[in-house]
C-alpha cells in the first residue's frame, strides 16, 4: 500500500525508531506512548486488521506474539507486560495495517479501556 502509513515505515521511507526486523516482521517505537515501554509491532504484509488475515497469514500472526516476548525480555520487563491488537475504529484502532502493541513498565488494570 502505497499510502499506508506503516509500510511506508517498514520500507524505511519513514523516519521511526526501529527496533526489531527481519524478512516478515518489523518493529519501532510508538510516537505516543501509552507507557514507559511502548512498542509497536507489525506484519510486512500489509493487513488491514485482524478480520482481513486467512489461514496463510497464522503464521506471522504468531509470529509478532513471539517477537513482542522476545522484546520484553530485552527491555527487562519482568513485572508484566501487555499485548493489545486493537481490530477496527471501535477497539481504537487509527492505523489500519494491522499492528500489535507492546506495552510495559507501569501497572496495567483489568478490564482494560
Amino acid at each position: 500500500m502505497d499510502d499506508c502509513l506503516f509500510c511506508k515505515i517498514g520500507k524505511k521511507k519513514i523516519p521511526s525508531k526501529l527496533v526489531y526486523e527481519d524478512e516478515e516482521i518489523f518493529a519501532f517505537e510508538d510516537i505516543q506512548p501509552q507507557a514507559p515501554h511502548h512498542i509497536l509491532i507489525c506484519p510486512r504484509k500489509h493487513l488491514i486488521s485482524l478480520t482481513d488475515a486467512n489461514d496463510e497469514d497464522a503464521a506471522v500472526l504468531g509470529k509478532l506474539q513471539l517477537v513482542a516476548a522476545k522484546l520484553a525480555v530485552a527491555r527487562n520487563l519482568t513485572d508484566g507486560y501487555r499485548t493489545v491488537l486493537n481490530n477496527g475504529r471501535g477497539a481504537g484502532q487509527s492505523v489500519f495495517h494491522l499492528h500489535l502493541h507492546l506495552l510495559g513498565g507501569r501497572d496495567f488494570r483489568w478490564p482494560p479501556g
